[in-house]
């Protein structure tokens, strides 16, 4: 059985892939390389280096590895940041992932699972639940919420098997923390390393919860033979504010013998408090999350302290327009 993943150098597609492989099945791999890297992708996978947006290259790759099932995990989730990369957003996540579904539908795929997002939701009202309407509040949720749309309509127009998963805030060695503008944990944790205080943006009660990746592997193969069609919020029940996510960094740091502080920016706009209820995924996936929040940041900063001194990742920004000022370049 060969699974292809998109993505595949991401925290997401990394850490499926080395499961996948664990289990027998055939992978092959995704990546453009603009948010993973390639040493994260295993030496087993059959990995392209392809740009999703390049839909003659994206079909092209279908064609040669055949596979039964896609994991459609690529996609550029700064949620803060898209209304400032309008074009790049809907360029990376929701046109890519229709030639995803083209692909898909063109070379006979048994099923796609997708990963759309948290962000779907906006305001809400939390604890979040699959069968709240979706209120996007940014760029980002908007095209999330598209393309869970439009696999439905491919569903009802080509028979395309597909399910929808809706992870939030997850974390684990293989996350890009060189980027500036996601993965909160991975930021700080860079942060500390580089001697740089930890940065919280407004008061940091804002409520988010955090889930270790290493939970989510048996539920995503669960989903290829089954629950077609369905939607499933993953993620962890326990939430935290950003101050005490913040403080738990630092408290690892210090135990890692890393000196690290914390300071307050501006506000910028984001939904408050956001997590999820995960009830149906406890009782239809068996999904366990059972997230030690303190050993997980270890385990990154152990993982983080043998990676090479990558370069900050910085985005060309399409509005500069009320743009916050720890993002102006």
């Amino acid at each position: 059985m060969k699974v292809l993943i998109t993505g595949v150098a991401g925290l997401l597609g990394a850490n499926f892939s080395r499961y996948l492989l664990s289990k027998g099945y055939e992978v092959a791999g995704i990546d453009d390389l603009s948010g993973g890297y390639s040493d994260s992708v295993p030496a087993e996978v059959s990995f392209h280096e392809v740009d999703l947006a390049d839909r003659l290259k994206t079909d092209e790759v279908f064609k040669k590895e055949k596979p039964d099932y896609v994991f459609h995990f690529a996609a550029y989730a700064a949620e803060g940041l898209s209304p400032f990369i309008r074009n790049y957003n809907y360029t990376n996540n929701m046109l890519a992932s229709a030639n995803v579904i083209n692909a898909c539908v063109n070379h006979d795929v048994k099923k796609v699972i997708f990963t759309s997002s948290m962000a779907v939701y906006g305001v809400g009202r939390p604890p979040f639940s699959e069968d709240q309407l979706p209120t996007p509040e940014d760029p980002y949720g908007i095209a999330k919420y598209a393309v869970e749309m439009d696999l439905k309509m491919a569903h009802e127009m080509f028979g395309l098997r597909y399910s929808i998963v809706r992870p939030h805030n997850v974390v684990g060695i293989y996350q890009n923390i060189w980027d500036r503008y996601r993965n909160v944990i991975g930021i700080w944790i860079r942060k500390a390393m580089n001697g740089e205080p930890l940065t919280i943006f407004g008061d940091g009660t804002q409520k988010r919860a955090f889930s270790d990746i290493k939970f989510y592997m048996a539920p995503f193969e669960k989903l290829m033979n089954s629950y077609d069609g369905e939607t499933f919020n993953i993620g962890a029940d326990k939430d935290f504010t950003i101050n005490e996510a913040c403080d738990l960094v630092i408290s690892v740091a210090n135990e890692l013998g890393i000196k690290a502080s914390k300071v307050h920016l501006e506000k910028r706009n984001e939904v408050h408090t956001a997590y999820c209820d995960h009830a149906k995924a406890h009782k239809l996936l068996e999904f366990k999350d059972d997230t030690n929040l303190r050993d997980t940041i270890k385990e990154m900063f152990v993982w983080a302290q043998k990676q090479p001194n990558r370069p900050i990742k910085n985005m060309e920004y399409e509005i500069e327009k009320n743009m916050y000022s720890f993002w102006k370049k």
